[in-house]
């Protein structure tokens, strides 16, 4: 995201699970699953301040001042020395409250911030006159100030009461020409705004959406601190596939979900590059890597490297062999559970948002059906977090079974922050022993073998 160069990046490593039993045929999907750790070998605490440029933009209209009257003056007293910032109000354009003048930027001091804390006592919010044309004018203005300003880490802190959403028209072709310049944390405030936007910009521009009722000055402290734990702000995942694979597609599944834009190499038609953000100098991610390959003329039975995974200066192969028609394996492989992993606990978050947004719109049967998919997939992977989510608009009957009851009536605007949560919510990491290795079997008739054997004992096929 800029042309500075950390000289110290933590170490990384790579691992590749997947489910080795692929039957072939023109269109079949292979998933693995990619397990990217950062270990701080030899990081440092913190990134200095002065490599980090933020936007603190409140789009948020005269009658909710109260609730950023507190909270801008906190994050601005917060804010480190060195920190280049600018703070933007809202009229019928984004208007810069601070710094005042010609200056785009403000760099903070102990004198700055001073002012700047005064300044915001002013900050100017719309009215009842024209607004703000929907968060596309919000992208737009953050990336007009942020790309003039080539520092590693470039960010938008948006603070939204949604009054300014309806008038929304572009907002896809913007984030497509914000990706890759900076990245967005969002924070909701007040009762009268719409997930969906605010979900569109914490994904597509790698960062949090959540609702915020109390502590929006400890929140935005928070969001910035963070930031200076980032040591690799951009680190692309590059997959370079045999030229039978068709379709590339990869998507990160933990701490948060997000479907990662591919950039194509014109040069290299077989290389794909998926940009991720905000690396911190420790920490787990996990992705799910989706390949379609033609097997028409692949051979059966005969390992075969399908694409290579690339993550700075760390390869892992992704290796695995067409099978020969027959009964599918009795055990699946660690690989296999692995990669059902992934794509349950993504079943599991969109049957919960599906669930929460049927009920929004009074639809009860299809919000019970989903909600019950959600409590039964919860009860399978453990996912505490998600039962309690269902617990606070229904009743569980029998979890396991999917069995939820709706009450007669539910506050719809409870329902915003519970489907923010369900597209933004921490996931959390997998385990390297969820999933433990099965022994070995038949794969012509699926029984069960010894660990020595070399031929099964039901149909004298060689173990493969």
């Amino acid at each position: 995201m800029s042309s500075h160069t950390l000289p110290l990046q933590p170490a990384i490593r790579l691992h590749v699970d997947l489910d080795g039993d692929l039957r072939p045929h023109r269109s079949a999907k292979i998933e693995a699953h990619l397990r990217v750790d950062m270990a701080a070998d030899s990081a440092p605490v913190d990134l200095p301040a002065v490599e980090l440029a933020v936007i603190i933009a409140v789009d948020v209209a005269e009658a909710n001042r109260p609730a950023v009257r507190h909270a801008l003056p906190t994050a601005l007293r917060a804010l480190p020395d060195g920190i280049s910032f600018t703070v933007l109000g809202s009229g019928p354009e984004p208007v810069r409250c601070y710094p005042r003048g010609d200056a785009e930027w403000a760099v903070a001091d102990h004198a700055v911030r001073r002012r700047a804390v005064f300044a915001a006592g002013a900050l100017p919010l719309h009215r009842d006159g024209p607004r703000p044309a929907g968060y596309a004018v919000w992208a737009a203005g953050a990336r007009a100030l942020l790309t003039g300003r080539p520092l590693s880490v470039r960010h938008l802190v948006l603070i939204t009461d949604g009054s300014s959403a309806p008038g929304e028209t572009r907002l896809e072709e913007e984030l497509e020409a914000c990706a890759g310049q900076f990245t967005c944390d969002v924070f909701a405030v007040g009762a009268d705004w719409n997930p969906d936007p605010l979900l569109a910009l914490a994904e597509r521009l790698h960062g949090t959406a959540e609702f915020v009722d109390e502590g929006l000055g400890g929140a935005i402290t928070g969001a910035i601190e963070r930031l200076r734990r980032v040591h690799t702000p951009r680190l692309p995942i590059e997959v370079t596939v045999r030229p039978s694979v068709r379709q590339v597609s990869l998507s990160e599944k933990a701490p948060r979900p997000r479907r990662l834009r591919a950039q194509a190499h014109p040069e290299r038609p077989h290389r794909w590059s998926f940009p991720t953000y905000q690396w911190h100098e420790q920490g787990r991610r996990d992705y799910l890597l989706t390949l379609v390959a033609d097997a028409d003329t692949d051979p059966l039975e005969t390992d075969l490297q399908f694409a290579m995974v690339s993550i700075g200066d760390v390869h892992e192969p992704v290796v695995a062999r067409w099978h020969r028609p027959g009964p599918a394996p009795a055990h699946a492989s660690a690989g296999a559970a692995s990669v059902r992993f992934l794509t349950g606990t993504a079943a599991m978050r969109n049957a919960l948002r599906e669930g929460l947004e049927a009920l929004q719109k009074g639809q009860r049967e299809v919000a019970e059906r989903c909600l019950g998919q959600a409590a039964s997939m919860a009860e399978k992977f453990e996912a505490d977090w998600v039962l309690g989510e269902i617990r606070e608009v229904a009743d569980i009957e029998d979890a396991a079974a999917g069995r939820v009851r709706l009450p007669t009536a539910v506050d719809s605007g409870a329902l915003r922050p519970m489907i923010l949560r369900a597209g933004s919510y921490p996931g959390g990491t997998l385990t390297d022993t969820v999933f433990p290795r099965p022994g070995p079997y038949c794969r012509q008739c699926s029984t069960p073998a010894g660990s020595e054997a070399r031929y099964c004992i039901a149909c004298g096929k060689e173990l493969l």
